[in-house]
Parts: C-alpha cells; structure tokens; sequence
C-alpha cells in the first residue's frame, strides 16, 4: 500500500519537470524563431536622408542585407543575439517622392523584415532653410527636360491678396493672407485643413515650420506660433509694431523683425524673449554658422546669433528690404540704392557690387556658383557669385518684386503683372511660362510641385505639377523577399 501511495506522486513530479522542459524549450526556440523585425531612424525624409537601421529575431552571426526598394544598400552582421544596430543607409539621390520600402533579409534565405520609407522633402521657411539661399537641392522630379509639361494642379481662392509665400511641410501648405488668416491646405488637392484669424492683415510674412509648430507675423504687431497640424495657437509675442518680416527658425530660437525698429529673438517653444537688438524692418534674418544676417534701414548687419551682440555693419545707399543670402562665407543681398553687394560673411568688407537700372527689393538666391536677383528694372539677372560679373539677364518686362527659387537647374520667379516663367538656371533660357497677374510672394518647389501665391484678384494660391503621364512616380509596392538580390561585393559591417 505504502508503495502504490508514492507512484502518483512521484509521476506528478515527472510531468512537472516535463512540462517545465518543454516550456524552457519552446521558450529558446522562441528566441531563436521570431520574426524577423526592423526599426528606422526615421519615417521619412528627402532623398539622400541617412538612415539608421536596426533590426531583432534574425539568426545569430548571420549575414543581413539591406535594401532601398530593391537595392542592396548594406551588408551586417547580426549578433549572438540575432540583432544588429543602427546600420547606416541613404535615400538614392533618385528617390522621387512617395513611399518607398527598406528591407533587411537574412543573406541565402527569405527570411528578413521590411518597413515603409516616406521620400518627402520640405520647404520650411520662406528661405527654404536658415542660411537663405533659396534652393533646394533635392528636387528630381521637375528640371530643364521637364518643366515645360507643368500644368495647373488645383487652385484655392482664400478672399484677399496674399504676398505671404507658401510653405510646404509634411504634405501641407501654410501661408497668410490679407484677409487677416493664416492657412493650412493639404498639399496634394488644395483642401483646407484648418485657418487662423490673426487681429489684422498677414502681409509679406511668410510662415516658418519647424517642430510641428507654425511660426509667422501680422500687421497687429504679433508674432504667432500656431499647432501646424490643428491650427491652435500656442503663444504669441506682441511687439511695438508691424511684422512684415518672415520668422527664422535655427536651434530652438525664432528670429523675427518689427517696425518698431527691433530685431526679437524667442524661445521657440515658449515665446519668451531670449535678447533684442535695436535694428529690424521687413528684412528677414537668415542664420549661417552661428551668425544671424539681416538689413535694417539703409545697412546690413551681422549678430551673434546666441547673444544679439553686434558683430558688424554695412552701409548701403538706400533701404535694405532684401532678405540677406548666405554661401560659402559671402552674404549676398540687395537694396533700394539699385545695387547688389557680395559682403564678406566674417567681416563685412565689401567684395563686389553690382549695379541694376532700379530698386532691389527681390532677396537673392544662389546655386552652383550663381546669384540670382530680380531687380524693378524688370529683369532677372544672374551674378558670378565670385566676381559679380553677369552670366546672364532675362527680361520679364514689369516689376520683379518676387524673389527667385532654384531647383535642379531651373529658376522659377513672377513677374507682377505679366507670367509666371521657370527659366535655364545655366543660360535663362525660358523653358516654360504661364500667364499669371499678381506674382509677388516668391514661389515655392518641392516634391515636383510649383506652388504660388496671387495678390490679384481673390488672392489664389495656384499648385503646378506634372501630369500622371508626364511624372513618374515611386514606386511604392513591397517588394517580394524573393525577388530580391545581394549585392556579393558588398563587404559586411560586424554589429
């Protein structure tokens, strides 16, 4: 009996230890077979963005490659613990805009993990970045072959002039209008998405995007920062007088200037004043190296960035409304006196200067080694960045008060009361023109789209594109796993 009694306990133990083994086991297999996964530094980004890659589950000491849609971008090798980390790779310079895929897949098998890439490039601010030089270097879609084919997208009427230049950031548009609103449209049809009434009208200030927050200024003397995805205000700055000028945006800090005589500096996320300077107007602050620019009255002045102290001064014969541009140590900008001055970044000593038959309110642009301005003589002219000598000079026949964008070796600028033209940015060939009334703001390129505004008529804003036969497009379908080829000259990088 005694015998019989301990059998089923003895048995209980067993299959306890059998349970807890095979637990223990499908627990290691476990480790050993999970999927496959992959993490990105980044969603999106414009082409040539680098991106960090890591990735879990694979096999231990194994060969992983890495690929951009179907190209085999990097090789890694996974760790004991089948993981690798932060595996750098870049957009192709050839990205067009849309969804695109990375993949990372274990080398001999069709094991491996993908994640959705996001090409998208953004046009921030009314320089498109701090050191305003008004170009942006990642345009593939629209260039000299192609831009003749551009036709009109959609256009939205708000109501009133606007002179306020669009930003596009994040698939939105932002911009202000006469009518005392700032706007959010969606970029692809010209929808809005929200609106924002400012007390009076927003003029020439153009918006500044940065950190989901919209930065820009209104004639009732405010500075605004409004919530870029639902249009809430999150603070305002009251000055001594008007903003006309456009809000930058470097390191956490907006730099904007007033009619009251002051450029303000602010705490980008709180609005709170970080320094002041006794000098600002409609010129708007571009910031290079540490170093904010801008033109005050009938100078061009030169600031810490960090502290406001003055660094130096420029006089010019007359009123500097041009917004200054910053390349390779020369601050290029024009002014009321009819010329165009290349200034040394560092010093302000004067490099050259170049006269025009008017006004230069137009801010400058510079791309490979050229100055593009607009003058009110009615012509573009395009500099030699180094001596000042003209390259080239196009005629639009009215005032250009608009300012010149460049992209992928097109120049794209309005003329007041005649076109709109996208010129040869290597010889002012015109290589497309619209017949547009009411271009003043400067137009805006990005993700092969021209957006414009109009002071005329009900204040449009206008989106030019490629048509879907004319464009092409990313190719966004995942790539099979199997379809897929190594590329066996790549050497690994040991995680």
């Amino acid at each position: 009996m005694k015998r019989s009694s301990q059998q089923p306990r003895a048995s209980s133990t067993l299959s306890k230890f059998c349970v807890f083994l095979f637990a223990t086991c499908l627990l290691l297999c476990g480790i050993s077979s999970a999927a496959p996964s992959i993490t990105l530094s980044k969603k999106s980004g414009p082409p040539t963005s680098r991106i960090l890659v890591s990735g879990r589950g694979f096999e231990p000491n194994v060969g992983v490659d890495i690929f951009f849609d179907t190209k085999d971008k990097a090789l890694v090798v996974t760790n004991g613990k089948g993981e690798f980390h932060d595996a750098p790779i870049y957009a192709p310079r050839s990205a067009r805009p849309g969804e695109h895929w990375v993949t990372a897949l274990e080398r001999n098998n069709d094991k491996g993990a993908q994640e959705a890439f996001l090409v998208q490039t953004n046009w921030s601010q009314f320089h498109f970045d701090a050191d305003g030089t008004r170009l942006n270097p990642y345009e593939n879609v629209l260039n000299p072959g192609s831009v003749g084919k551009l036709d009109v997208k959609w256009t939205r009427p708000v109501g009133d002039a606007v002179w306020s230049a669009p930003a596009v950031v994040n698939g939105t548009v932002y911009f202000g209008s006469n009518n005392h609103n700032v706007y959010a449209l969606d970029a692809e049809t010209g929808t809005t998405l929200w609106s924002y009434s400012t007390g009076q009208a927003v003029y020439v200030s153009s918006p500044s995007v940065a950190n989901g927050i919209v930065y820009i200024g209104s004639e009732d003397s405010n500075v605004y920062a409004l919530n870029a995805r639902t249009g809430a205000k999150i603070w305002s700055y009251t000055t001594g007088g008007y903003v006309l000028s456009s809000p930058t945006v470097a390191n956490g800090v907006v730099y904007v200037g007033s009619f009251d005589g002051k450029l303000y500096a602010l705490n980008a996320r709180t609005g709170a004043t970080v320094w002041t300077f006794n000098g600002g107007s409609e010129s708007s602050a571009v910031v290079s190296s540490g170093v904010l620019y801008f033109g005050s009255g009938n100078e061009v002045i030169s600031l810490n960035a960090a502290t406001g102290s003055l660094l130096w001064s420029y006089a010019t014969g007359n009123t500097v409304f041009s917004s200054p541009a910053v390349a390779n140590g020369v601050v290029y900008v024009g002014s009321y006196d009819n010329h165009v001055y290349a200034l040394n970044a560092s010093t302000g000593t004067l490099i050259w200067s170049y006269p025009t038959n008017s006004n230069v309110y137009s801010s400058p642009a510079v791309a490979k080694g050229i100055v593009y301005v607009a003058s009110e003589d009615g012509t573009l002219y395009a500099l030699n960045a180094i001596t000042g000598a003209k390259v080239w000079s196009y005629t639009t026949g009215t005032f250009a008060y608009s300012s010149p964008v460049v992209a992928n070796g097109v120049v794209y600028i309005g003329a007041e009361d005649t076109n709109l033209y996208a010129l040869s940015a290597k010889d002012g060939t015109n290589l497309w023109t619209y017949a547009i009334r009411g271009v003043d703001a400067p137009p805006t390129v990005v993700n092969g789209t021209l957006y414009v505004a109009l002071y005329d008529g009900a204040g449009d804003i206008y989106a030019f594109s490629l048509s879907d036969g004319d464009r092409k497009k990313a190719d966004s379908k995942r790539p099979d796993l199997k379809t897929l080829r190594p590329d066996l000259n790549l050497k690994p990088a040991v995680d």
